[in-house]
Order: C-alpha cells, then sequence, then structure tokens
C-alpha cells in the first residue's frame, strides 16, 4: 500500500495532467484526499477576522520547479520558482532575483503608453519585488550558490486586497514544495489599525483610514523573518500588539504550508559544499594564526575611521593571502580571501561579545557624533546638513504648484488609491560617497528603496491641505551606515527651513543585531547583542539592520531586514524600546538648530493666491487657446489652475512674481475696481452708450463690458429699431437683471417687464360656432383694439 502512495505521489510531483485537492479541516484536524482530473493540491488558511486565503499548486506553468497560485478575494498571484541545476563557478553570493509585475491585463485595462503594453517596471513593483526578496532570501542556506528566480505574475486584480501580501505566500508555497534547498515555509500578513482595533489584511478602503500600514513575515515559532511598515504616528504599544498578532495569524499559514510541504513537497536537492568547506585543516589554520591577532588589534582600535580601518584590514588580507598561497600554491587565491573573510567576520562578532564595546569605542546603546545646520544657500526654499559620524546627507526642498505634482499609473493608482503624489522624497547616492569610483546613471533599486522609506517616515507630518507640490532631494555625501535615517533627519529638518508647515519634527535610527547560537543551530538562540547606531561595517557583519522613523509621540515608519532565519518577539521588542530612546535623543539635538517650521518667509518661497473672474472675462484670462496664460509663463513663471468657472489660484515662484502677473493680468481684463455682485430679479439703471438695430448697448457700472439690451427686450410691443421708442446715447433707463446665459456668459437684461401691458393680447381659445352669436375675431384669431384695451 505505501508502494502505491509513493509512487502516485512522485507521478504528481513529475507534473501529470491528475492531481490531487487537499483540504484542511480545523474542526477535526485531518487531511482529507480526493482525486480529479481536474482539480489541484489546495489549502485554505482562515484568520481571526473571517477572511479566507486560498494557496493552490501543481495546475500552472507545471515546467517550472514549483508554482503557486494565491488567492483572496477575487485578486490571485501566481508565483513560479525556477533554479539552475549547478551552482555558478566563481559566485560567493546567493544569486537570486525577484520579478514583480502589476499588468493592466490583470484588472481589465489597457497601458495608456505609446507601445499599449507593459514597459519598464515602476517603482511600486521594485518595492514590491525587494519586499519578497527580503522576506524569503534569510531562509535559503548558506552554501547555496545556484541561481534563482522567482516570478510574480499578477493573474487577476479586484483593487480591493493588495496582491504583494499574497505574491509573498505564494512564493514561500512555491519554494516549499520545490527541490530548491529552502529552510522555509514562512509566512506573511498585512495589518492595519482602525479606531484601535488591529485588522488584519485589510481591504484598500480601510488602509485609507487606517493609522498602521505594516506587512509581517514569519516562520515557526514565532521568529520573525521581515517588517515593512508605515504609521500615522502610531504609538508604541499599538506597534507591538501589531506586530504580536500578525505573528499569530501567520503561524496558521505557516502550519498549512508545512501539512502541504510534507504530503506533496518534492525531495530537495543536494547542496554542494563550496571549496572553503572543503579546505584542508592546515591552511584554515594558517590563516588563522597569520591574521587573527592582527584582525583584532585593528577592530580594537577605536581610532580607525572606516577608510583608515578598510584600508588596515585590506592590507592584513593581501599579507596574509600572498604568504599563504605561496606555501600552498595548489589553492587559488580566491578560496583563501574567501577563508580570510569568513575569520575576519568571527572575530568582529566575538570581540562584541568578550568586551562589549564596539570597533569605534562606544558602548552598545550610545550614538555617533551629530551635527545640524540649516539654511545653506539662499535660493533654496529649504536646506539643512545632518552628520552623524561619517554619514552626510545634505537635503534641499523645492516647493512648486500642485500642476507639478506626481501622476501615477493607472495601475498603481487602481493598488493604492492614490491618482497623484504631491510629495516626493529622491534619494541619491553617488560613488564618491563611500570614497569609490563607479558609473553615474538611472536609479538604483537600492535608491529606491531608501527613498521610499525615508517618504513614509515624512509624509504623516505634512498637512493635507498644503497648497504646494513639495520635492525633497537627499544628496548622501558620505556613508558609514544608515544614511537613509539620515535623510530622515536632514529632511524633517529642511522641511520646516522651507517653512513646510509639519505637525512635528522627525527623526531615524538604525538598529543592529549579533547572534550567538547553540552549535550553530539557528533555532536555538543561545546570546545576542543590539547595537543602535550602526556603522556600515557593523551592518555588513551583524544579522539585522532594523531602520526606525517617528516623532516625540509615535513611529511612522519602520524596516527591519535579517540574514539569520528569524528572530524572536523578545529581540523585536528590546530592538524597538532601543529606537525610541536613540530617536528621542536624536530629536533633542536637532531641536537645538531648528525646532518648528519657520515664520518668516524667505524671498526666494513661492506664492499662491486665490482669483475670482467673471464668465465673461474667461476667455479673456485664458486667451485663444491659451496663449495669455503661456505668456504670463514665460514673462513671470507664474502659473493659473482652474478650480471652478469662476474661481482660479495663481502660483508664482516669488512675491516679484506674483506682483507682476497680477498687474499683467488686471490688464488683460481691463478692470480697476472690483465688480459688484447682482441680485437675480434686481432692477438696475442702465445707461445707454451705443445704438444698434438690434437692441441698445448699456452698462450698469464704470468699466463694465457693454450689455446687449435686444430690441425683443425693449417693450411690450414689437420694436423693429430702438429709435421708435426715442431712445438716445446717454439716456438710463430701468432693466431687470435676470443672471448669465449659461452657454455665453452674457448678462440677460430686461426692460419689457418692466412696463405696462399695452400690447395686443392674444386668444388661445377657439370662437364660439353657436347660432346667433356674432363673431367680432380677426382672421389672425386677435381681438379688435376695444376689445384689448378692455382687457389690459
Amino acid at each position: 500500500m505505501m508502494y502505491f502512495r509513493r509512487k502516485y505521489l512522485n507521478l504528481l510531483n513529475c507534473r501529470l495532467h491528475k492531481t490531487i485537492t487537499l483540504t484542511y479541516l480545523p474542526s477535526c484536524k485531518k487531511l482529507l484526499h480526493t482525486s480529479s482530473s481536474g482539480d489541484n493540491p489546495q489549502v485554505e488558511i482562515n484568520f481571526s477576522n473571517g477572511r479566507k486565503l486560498n494557496i493552490s499548486v501543481g495546475k500552472y506553468a507545471r515546467f517550472a520547479n514549483a508554482t503557486a497560485v494565491c488567492e483572496m478575494g477575487d485578486t490571485a498571484v501566481m508565483v513560479t520558482a525556477v533554479a539552475k541545476n549547478k551552482p555558478q563557478a566563481g559566485v560567493n553570493f546567493m544569486p537570486l532575483v525577484v520579478d514583480y509585475r502589476l499588468k493592466n491585463a490583470a484588472s481589465g485595462r489597457i497601458p495608456m503608453n505609446f507601445m499599449r503594453r507593459e514597459l519598464g517596471p515602476s517603482e511600486k513593483e521594485i518595492l514590491s519585488a525587494r519586499l519578497i526578496d527580503r522576506s524569503i532570501r534569510p531562509l535559503f542556506p548558506l552554501d547555496y550558490r545556484t541561481e534563482t528566480q522567482l516570478v510574480c505574475n499578477i493573474l487577476a486584480m479586484d483593487a480591493i486586497y493588495s496582491p504583494d501580501i499574497l505574491a509573498i505566500n505564494a512564493a514561500s508555497a512555491a519554494l516549499s514544495l520545490s527541490d530548491i534547498p529552502w529552510n522555509g515555509p514562512i509566512g506573511a500578513v498585512r495589518l492595519g489599525l482602525c479606531d484601535g482595533e488591529i485588522v488584519i489584511n485589510p481591504t484598500r478602503r480601510e488602509l485609507q483610514n487606517s493609522q498602521l500600514d505594516l506587512v509581517v513575515s514569519a516562520t515557526k515559532q514565532n521568529l520573525v523573518v521581515m517588517l515593512e511598515g508605515k504609521g500615522n504616528m502610531v504609538l508604541q504599544q499599538d506597534l507591538l500588539k501589531a506586530i504580536k498578532q500578525g505573528t499569530r495569524e501567520v503561524y496558521n499559514i505557516v502550519q498549512e504550508l508545512d501539512r502541504l510541504q510534507r504530503t506533496f513537497g518534492k525531495e530537495k536537492r543536494p547542496i554542494e559544499p563550496s571549496q572553503t568547506n572543503q579546505m584542508p585543516a592546515d591552511i584554515i589554520e594558517a590563516v588563522r594564526s597569520m591574521g587573527e591577532m592582527r584582525l583584532r588589534d585593528i577592530f580594537q582600535n577605536s581610532n580607525h575611521d572606516k577608510l583608515s580601518r578598510d584600508q588596515a584590514v585590506n592590507e592584513v588580507r593581501s599579507d596574509v593571502v600572498d604568504k599563504v598561497w605561496s606555501s600552498y600554491p595548489s589553492v587559488e587565491p580566491i578560496i583563501i580571501t574567501e577563508e580570510f573573510n569568513r575569520l575576519c567576520k568571527t572575530i568582529f562578532r566575538n570581540l562584541l561579545f568578550e568586551t562589549s564595546k564596539r570597533c569605534d569605542g562606544r558602548d552598545f546603546a550610545d550614538l555617533r557624533k551629530i551635527q545640524c545646520q540649516v539654511d545653506l544657500y539662499k535660493p533654496l526654499h529649504g536646506s539643512s546638513l545632518f552628520q552623524r559620524g561619517q554619514t552626510q546627507v545634505f537635503c534641499t526642498v523645492a516647493l512648486d504648484s500642485q500642476e507639478s505634482a506626481m501622476k501615477l499609473d493607472t495601475v498603481t493608482a487602481l493598488e493604492s488609491g492614490v491618482k497623484a503624489k504631491n510629495f516626493m522624497l529622491h534619494y541619491e547616492f553617488p560613488p564618491y560617497a563611500t570614497g569609490e569610483v563607479g558609473r553615474i546613471g538611472p536609479v538604483g533599486r537600492r535608491e529606491l528603496g531608501h527613498g521610499a522609506l525615508a517618504e513614509k517616515a515624512l509624509l504623516p507630518t505634512l498637512p493635507n491641505d498644503f497648497p504646494f507640490t513639495v520635492r525633497l532631494t537627499s544628496e548622501v555625501l558620505e556613508s558609514n551606515g544608515s544614511s537613509s535615517m539620515a535623510t530622515v533627519c536632514a529632511g524633517s529638518m529642511a522641511l520646516m527651513d522651507a517653512g513646510v508647515p509639519v505637525s512635528s519634527p522627525t527623526a531615524g535610527v538604525a538598529i543592529g543585531l549579533v547572534t550567538k547560537y547553540e552549535n550553530d543551530d539557528t533555532k536555538h538562540l543561545e546570546d545576542y547583542r543590539i547595537l543602535t547606531d550602526i556603522l556600515g561595517i557593523e551592518d555588513y557583519m551583524g544579522d539585522m539592520d532594523m531602520k526606525v522613523a517617528g516623532t516625540r509621540k509615535g513611529f511612522t515608519a519602520i524596516q527591519a531586514d535579517l540574514k539569520v532565519p528569524g528572530i524572536p518577539l523578545k529581540v523585536v521588542m528590546e530592538s524597538l524600546q532601543k529606537a525610541t530612546d536613540a530617536k528621542t535623543k536624536i530629536l533633542d539635538i536637532m531641536s537645538t538648530v531648528i525646532k518648528e517650521p519657520r515664520k518668516i518667509g524667505k524671498d526666494c518661497w513661492p506664492v499662491t493666491e486665490r482669483l475670482t473672474i467673471e464668465p465673461n472675462q474667461r476667455l479673456r484670462l485664458i486667451g485663444p487657446s491659451g496663449i495669455n496664460l503661456k505668456k504670463l509663463y514665460l514673462e513671470t513663471g507664474a502659473t493659473v489652475t482652474a478650480v471652478d468657472e469662476t474661481n482660479f489660484t495663481l502660483f508664482a515662484p516669488s512675491q516679484a512674481a506674483m506682483d507682476e502677473s497680477k498687474e499683467i493680468i488686471e490688464n488683460l481684463l481691463v478692470t480697476k475696481e472690483r465688480i459688484p455682485d447682482l441680485d437675480f430679479g434686481g432692477i438696475y439703471s442702465a445707461k445707454i452708450i451705443e445704438i444698434r438695430d438690434t437692441g441698445v448697448m448699456v452698462i450698469l457700472y464704470p468699466n463694465m463690458p457693454p450689455a446687449l439690451l435686444h430690441n425683443s427686450q425693449l417693450d411690450q410691443r414689437k420694436v423693429a429699431h430702438p429709435s421708435a421708442l426715442g431712445l438716445e446715447v446717454g439716456q438710463e433707463i430701468q432693466v431687470k437683471y435676470f443672471g448669465r446665459d449659461p452657454v455665453s456668459g452674457f448678462m440677460r437684461l430686461s426692460r419689457k417687464v418692466l412696463q405696462p401691458a399695452t400690447g395686443i393680447v392674444q386668444t388661445l381659445q377657439k370662437p364660439s360656432s353657436s347660432p346667433g352669436d356674432t363673431d367680432t375675431k380677426t382672421p389672425n384669431n386677435k381681438s379688435s383694439p376695444e376689445d384689448s384695451s378692455a382687457v389690459s
């Protein structure tokens, strides 16, 4: 019996069309298997708020190592996992590629570009791919060097549930069931905070009203693998509550995927050991004996900075590699270099446990020296320089009209619910920031990720009704750890220097972690050290980089990247507490330079005003094909934006440009006085300024554009020419005002309604035909003059 069952499962793994349906019933805690030619293995995960997550495998893309489809609501994401058969030669890292694309076809739309097809990845797609990568990468074995690719294909999107969370769970399912070595599964949930209550996997509308948007990826034993989130100054206790709730919900996903893996998963392929692990013991001992003491001296010398420490380590590396290679010429130098790097990392980490001191002499909770400066150059709307140790960031703020807001593409707007961004943070990391020579080109994925994190941190402090579009540019001039959090600090000061009415200052700090496990088993944590405000080398040698930003009140952004397959909740809580303490200290230092937004305006600041234009003057303001507005922009730099039919917003880059543009607009409208408000149905005195064949031209007030009083509105009687009534130029008459024509915008005036009815009255009733009646009607059915006068 077991032979046939094993044979049947092997046939399933060979991607035959016959598949199995797997259903887990929580009530009886059993797996029920049913055979069907059209079904596929699937699990259903129920969350505490009643929402369901479906994961199915084995139906699509059978040439891949494994494929999984994750569904929630009407949103479905397919993830394929494919790995090459052999590792790449000479590669000392994990070559993992994650491709995530938001397809217009998934939401029933057509791309609105020239080619009418998906082009390069958008910023949202790159950030989502990084989210998936950071969730699954820590669980690959250290010696796994085979090129692996995950492709996330959005099958359907209902604009209710975000597909990025589904992609993480589908990637976990695909890797778990494939033969690719991976220490999963993991699960991921999105958490919201609405009215003090935690919402599991909130909808798009719920997120718009939520104070928190947090993604938690975790594995077995509630070990957190990745955190990514933003919040509207969320309190620390609420953030901790959300993380705890997220790990509990993730446990259900991991449990179901683990059952699915044990039943239908393929056997994992063996990992080819690296040449470093096969190195003879005498070579390892030679590298250790020649390099250990020298490295310990370098890492314990607090006088070293980034450049001198790196240079000293490089000199030791070159000397050790040359000497060992001369003694063992059969071993390649790159293998000896890898062994030296491993020794270097081991010594650096052990010193933290042995001495309780860091390589620059600080205690674990100490901050580096911080220096701040604002208002560096007069032409800039706002500027700041933030120096923390050897990390230096220069931020500038540019204010522009609302027309400069960034318009999002259709699919991104459909998922996020935001059509345009009026606050943008652009992060730049040139090669000279680390003393290197490199190529400066398009924005990289790392720069996009760091800029997006800093933007999340600052956005909650900006007002919703700010009349300008804000572009914050961050240029990293020096980098030795946590340049993204330095961007948050410098960006907050630059915004206040630009007079942007932020609710409160914002600061950020990076928290590191060094762990020690029992017998190198990553499931049993023996000891750890939490490092505040980490250096670049501590990030490289350590196990975690948790970036936390917020105000004095609460958190606005968090991002945790791990290099180990999960850390306990206790370590996460302690790290957040360390970040809170450091954040308060940084805000105190920043307040000595600038405490609140600048009140006194700069000469270079832009200004905006609202204009009210009469409908009949719109054409004069805009001009044919908008030529007047284009000329206004070229001469003064001012732009005019229509709010509605009569209201416009005037934006100018300075007060001088505003005064000049208002003078030009007044000349265009040819009006020096305020136009009086006319009451509908009001009677006004009008002055005749011109007599025409069709009527008279009148004005109601000085400098008013003449309005036509048509012959049909001059008198109750039919008037062929105004002269028949004895009207003359300069004469004043009374007219009644009936508003403006909705099409032409011209005034509707009438003199006729003020005149007594002395004309001929028409009778719409037919005359009586009874005998003896005298017909006194004219052929045109009109009464005689005597009858008319009697009626009137």
